[in-house]
């Protein structure tokens, strides 16, 4: 409580200071337009020398504040832009307009900017990195969703965890755990788990809450992505990507303060700075606190976030970028509830049957765990010419836990202990369990090198990436737990449900033996990649690609310094090749692709023949749209991924029980929809819908032809509708409202252990907000009709009831 009425007041200390500095300085606006009367977005405006600066927005308004009296140069500049300087002089308190015409049209603009068509808030068109190279949506054979910052500003959305109910087929299955090496929140997409292990391209592994503080915004990159990506950091159902804000030339930044439901207290801020009055660095710091409690009982999350950034422009040639994230707190696991025994046996296969008090922690108090992480980033860039660049990246990541996990899970009461093994099916008790983490990292090292370059083969225009990938990762994990703490009343009554507690728990380590489950390895991986996009003619693209990958894992150990067991090397080759053919050109493409993943797997056949690695394969077709101006942009697909050599269970070897044989078979398959649109002024929309269906084959018995467990609902939606007014008396005012849809999720599934379902769900947001030039006011409702429902990962989490949360926003 201390921590949090220092930040309230520090923010209204801060706010006050401003306010009065504002009073005593100047305000420069104006509008920058083409040579043709179309707005100039995203440029630069600057006073010269000075370090204070703005960027314009989609109507090609700026506004430079806290200007001191006197006279000044206001330069324009920007990426293929051909500067502009005009002089300035002001008094005190005064505000002036100053209008700028830059040569270049629209077109020519829009050649070089990656936020053309910014009218449609919601969208983006343009991405440097699904293909490693800039190359617009409609040319890329992948399908990708991205959210944008103005998405999280409208919905005030806090983390990237709460973002993805905006991408079209992510499910969120687990909330973040904190847990060192596994703790970032777990997706499903096209029926495999993903998580969110990409920043800019490069490992930036999640330890806990994925805080939002320096996002510009995010990448859901769909089906098999290693040969560009790897496998280590990505899924067969693809990948998530964080793209980081940047510092910029100018000063400013935004201090906002958030409140609401469940005690939520956040304090952000996000400050941009010249470093050097020659306008060559730069640097901004994104920063947060947060906590949150939650409708259970005894459970939190609290942490602090710092993002430093700086850019370093040496000349027109050379280029750096620094970075780093640091994140830190505690925090209690959610209860998730596991199933241990044959669902069956239950005498309930619904969560909704359960008969589990829905705000229940079944602790007697907090049980919790200390996290931290820490990550470096690095960049170089080198402009060779006009066609041919260099891209170096570094990366380095440490995670970090210790502490409490506990979980629950159900007991049949017919389970012999109870001493009623003929009782009828059902369940009354819940087993409370421990899996703590000990001191337990994860780095990360990786260093990446890209050559881009554009050149003509004939009339036949390439672009080029080829690149070198070295990843490094050392894991120091233990995990130690008990199987059971007690059983007590699935109602969350009895005398015994407050015994839960740190005293209780430490009690029964120190006296009796616990499982220990260390996971210490050193693995390399060195990568080469190379990727051609090829102008067959201006509308027919092809995309062809391929990896070679060696993956050298030095086995597993213990803290005890016993020697590595298990070490073994592997060689992979992914290819990937992908055509697009645009009946209209630059507004409506049809495309095909067929990308690969795969997995490395250790050991041995029952016939003692070594593993090989595991191989998935899609093939995707379908329509990518750019409409009116990009006012309307989409896409359509059907995608078809086969999983082969999925190691299983072999049983035509009785004197071996644990035989295994790799011929299994995964099949997944779907269809995807998603419309960002932009159809009047001020209305903007988000919609997605996708079904995925898939089947095992090849499998054991007891799963043959079902469903796989870890694939979240076959179906799935999206929307969110938001309308800002841009003139009149309600200029600046807006308002939202959207929600999510999932169909009935069969998280057990299989012969001997049974089904149980998560029953589908609706939940509906929205939110209003008013938004001027010096300040952001915004309030939301997230689960309005409070619906109780479940998620999981093999597990059933309840999810949060409704929330309340204000936002007040000071810009600067």
């Amino acid at each position: 409580m201390l921590k949090i009425k220092l930040f309230s007041f520090t923010f209204l200390f801060t706010f006050t200071s401003l306010l009065s500095f504002a009073q005593q300085y100047s305000t420069i606006n104006g509008t920058v337009t083409t040579s043709d009367g179309k707005p100039a977005a995203y440029v630069s405006v600057g006073l010269k020398g000075k370090g204070l600066g703005n960027v314009t927005n989609d109507k090609g308004f700026f506004e430079i504040h806290s200007v001191k009296p006197g006279s000044y140069i206001i330069r324009i500049s920007g990426v293929g832009i051909q500067s502009i300087e005009k002089s300035v002089t002001l008094t005190a308190g005064e505000n002036k307009t100053i209008d700028f015409v830059i040569s270049q049209n629209s077109n020519q603009l829009n050649e070089v900017n990656i936020n053309k068509g910014k009218a449609n808030k919601y969208g983006a068109q343009k991405s440097d990195y699904v293909a490693k190279m800039p190359i617009s949506n409609l040319e890329n054979p992948q399908v990708y969703t991205t959210i944008t910052k103005e998405t999280f500003n409208d919905q005030l959305i806090f983390s990237v965890d709460d973002a993805t109910r905006n991408a079209v087929g992510i499910q969120k299955m687990w909330e973040s755990t904190g847990r060192g090496g596994d703790g970032g929140a777990y997706y499903a997409s096209r029926g495999f788990i993903v998580q969110s292990k990409l920043r800019n391209g490069i490992a930036g592994n999640v330890t806990s809450r994925n805080d939002a503080a320096n996002i510009e915004s995010v990448e859901f990159i769909k089906g098999p992505s290693a040969t560009l990506f790897g496998s280590t950091l990505t899924s067969y159902g693809g990948l998530i990507n964080r793209i980081t804000k940047k510092p910029f030339e100018g000063l400013g930044g935004e201090v906002t303060y958030s409140a609401g439901s469940y005690d939520l207290n956040r304090v952000s801020t996000d400050f941009n700075f010249p470093v050097d009055k020659a306008n060559h660095i730069y640097a901004r710091i994104n920063a947060s606190y947060n906590y949150k409690g939650s409708f259970q009982q005894n459970v939190f999350d609290r942490g602090f976030f710092v993002a430093p950034s700086l850019a370093y422009k040496v000349n027109d040639k050379l280029d750096f970028t620094f970075d780093a994230e640091i994140a830190n707190g505690n925090n209690t696991l959610k209860p998730f509830v596991f199933f241990y025994f044959p669902v069956k046996d239950l005498g309930f296969d619904r969560a909704d049957q359960s008969g589990i008090p829905y705000d229940k922690s079944f602790t007697g108090d907090v049980m919790k765990q200390k996290y931290n992480s820490t990550t470096f980033f690095g960049q170089a860039n080198y402009k060779f010419n006009e066609n041919w660049s260099s891209h170096t990246s570094f990366s380095s990541s440490y995670s970090f836990s210790n502490g409490r996990g506990t979980y629950l899970f159900l007991v049949p009461n017919n389970y012999p202990p109870l001493g009623n093994p003929t009782a009828a099916p059902g369940a009354d008790f819940i087993s409370r369990a421990d899996q703590s983490t000990d001191n337990s990292k994860l780095y990360n090292y990786e260093i990446q090198q890209n050559f881009n370059g554009t050149f003509n083969l004939g009339s036949i225009r390439n672009r080029l990436v080829l690149g070198l990938d070295y990843l490094r990762q050392n894991s120091d994990q233990l995990f130690y737990g008990i199987d059971s703490f007690d059983l007590t009343n699935k109602n969350g009554t009895g005398s015994n449900y407050n015994n839960f507690t740190e005293y209780n728990l430490a009690a029964i380590y120190a006296a009796n033996a616990y499982s220990k489950y260390p996971i210490n390895f050193k693995s390399n991986t060195y990568s080469a990649y190379a990727a051609d996009v090829i102008n067959l003619t201006d509308r027919l693209i092809a995309l062809a690609a391929i990896r070679v990958d060696r993956f050298d894992n030095k086995g597993n150990s213990d803290r005890a310094g016993s020697a590595p067991k298990g070490a073994y090397k592997q060689t992979v080759f992914s290819p990937k090749f992908g055509l697009v053919f645009q009946p209209v050109k630059d507004q409506l493409s049809l495309f095909a692709n067929y990308q690969n993943g795969f997995n490395n797997i250790n050991g041995i056949d029952f016939k003692g023949d070594a593993f090989k690695p595991e191989q998935a394969n899609q093939i995707e077709g379908g329509v990518k749209s750019n409409l009116f101006g990009g006012k309307l942009t989409g896409s359509v697909s059907y995608y078809y991924i086969k999983v082969k050599d999925i190691v299983r269970g072999y049983n035509g070897d009785p004197s071996n029980p644990n035989a295994q044989i790799q011929d299994g078979n995964k099949i997944s398959k779907g269809i995807e929809a998603e419309v960002v649109a932009n159809p009047l002024n001020g209305l903007n929309i988000i919609a997605g819908f996708a079904y995925n269906d898939n089947r095992l084959q090849n499998a054991s018995p007891d799963v043959e032809g079902r469903r796989d467990a870890y694939s979240a609902s076959p179906y799935s939606a999206n929307l969110w509708i938001s309308y800002k007014f841009a003139a009149g008396s309600l200029r600046g005012f807006g308002l939202g409202a959207g929600g999510n849809y999932a169909s009935d999720n069969k998280i057990v599934n299989s012969v001997s252990q049974g089904v149980f379902i998560l029953p589908a769900y609706e939940v509906f947001n929205a939110s209003v907000f008013y938004d001027h030039p010096r300040f952001r006011i915004g309030a939301k409702v997230d689960n309005f009709t409070n619906q109780k429902y479940w998620t999981g990962y093999s597990t059933m989490n309840p999810q949060d009831l409704r929330t309340f949360t204000g936002s007040v926003t000071y810009k600067f």
